[in-house]
């Protein structure tokens, strides 16, 4: 059933109380916001609140703070408003609930924008108090969750609030539960998934729900070892899960008996060292000898990943197949990038999540060539897992 929207909520010249995601990352010694994806991302919602009348009221966590952190406010992120919103008033309050952010917000005109300070300053917000979700709802007349990235965590501002105010999706929030949602209930096919990353225990759920969808299933990175030794392969000094093996071989086998293409490296980079200039070679993936470690996939795997993304009509990817960080071991993520890219041009739906891999993209200029960024890398695994999203399911139906 369809969620209620901003459309479904009554905003002109109300207090919109709206939960963002502005965890963004800061540069360690000027503490200066080094990328502002996030903030970017939540431009249309805001901008639609405003032009509907509504005075805005924002709210996130930034990082994951002990208290009062000063290192971790979100200051830097009402300037970078600023700039990002010329010729509308940015207030911000460096509290997020109590007196002075309770006076802040009943003096913010219709039109104007008010920050309030890192919620997480307060422990009541992550054990979802409901107290602190009274102090919150306090501050608005309606509530709109446009933090997806945030949405598989049950907290006082993404689950608590939603209960205590007429509540809504924002447009972020509302793409990206369209796009995965359709992607995992009526994909055009052929469907292909790409996993990645260092930990197949990360993703052991996610792969028991895609295979029961998808036609094609592409393992690389380090969780790829785990099922490469499960086939019986040597691994060297690789990254492996030794208590995942079987559970790995399990899913081999389901994927033969639901007829899913279930495509593992045949050849790998591997190196001598875990170090940008290491040693490194080409060898199959039965055939990696000890004291080396797989860094990348290989040349063949890769022609053979990017021939099966190009025949895909859609594509979800989590998960970077090497140590990208690495120039030299970033080749099977970047070629796998292009051919997503290329996949877009011809018509296929496109999806990327998980910091690792969107930021892959990003780095090789493709990111405006995808169909579909998604801005939560645990809230879209989870989802991919087919779990359901506390944030998502604190909206009611329309």
């Amino acid at each position: 059933m369809a969620k209620r929207t901003m459309a479904d909520l009554d905003l002109k010249g109300k207090h919109a109380l709206v939960r963002v995601d502005f965890n963004v990352p800061l540069d360690k010694k000027t503490g200066a916001i080094t990328d502002d994806t996030r903030i970017r991302g939540a431009l249309p919602t805001i901008h639609a609140l405003l032009d509907a009348g509504a005075a805005v009221i924002l709210m996130s966590h930034l990082g994951r703070p002990k208290g009062v952190t000063p290192s971790l406010s979100l200051a830097p992120v009402a300037d970078r408003l600023r700039d990002l919103l010329p010729g509308v008033a940015v207030a911000f309050v460096a509290e997020c609930v109590g007196p002075q952010a309770e006076a802040a917000a009943q003096a913010l005109p219709p039109g104007s924008i008010l920050l309030l300070e890192n919620l997480r300053f307060h422990p009541e917000e992550e054990a979802n108090s409901p107290a602190f979700a009274a102090q919150l709802a306090q501050l608005g007349d309606s509530y709109v969750n446009d933090a997806f990235g945030s949405a598989h965590r049950a907290h006082a501002s993404t689950t608590g609030v939603a209960h205590l105010l007429p509540a809504a999706l924002g447009l972020l929030m509302e793409r990206e539960v369209a796009v995965l949602g359709a992607a995992l209930e009526s994909p055009a096919r052929p469907f292909v998934a790409v996993l990645g990353g260092a930990k197949v225990s990360d993703k052991m759920g996610v792969i028991t729900n895609l295979l029961g969808k998808v036609d094609s299933l592409l393992i690389g990175g380090g969780m790829a070892n785990t099922f490469l030794a499960a086939q019986g392969y040597p691994s060297g000094d690789s990254l492996l899960e030794a208590d995942r093996v079987e559970e790995a071989a399990g899913l081999i086998r389901q994927a033969q008996e639901r007829g899913v293409a279930l495509l593992l490296p045949d050849d790998v980079v591997i190196a001598d060292a875990f170090a940008a200039d290491a040693a490194s070679r080409v060898v199959p993936a039965a055939a990696v000898p000890d004291g080396w470690r797989i860094l990348d996939i290989g040349p063949a795997t890769t022609a053979r990943y990017v021939a099966t993304i190009l025949a895909a009509r859609t594509v979800v990817w989590n998960g970077p197949m090497g140590v990208f960080e690495f120039p030299r071991f970033a080749g099977g993520t970047r070629a796998l990038a292009q051919a997503a890219a290329t996949a877009t041009h011809a018509g296929a739906i496109t999806i990327i999540g998980g910091g690792d891999s969107v930021a892959a993209v990003e780095e090789a200029g493709l990111a405006d060539q995808i169909s579909h960024i998604s801005t939560g890398g645990g809230a879209s695994l989870e989802f991919l897992e087919g779990r359901t999203l506390p944030g998502v399911a604190a909206i009611g139906e329309r």
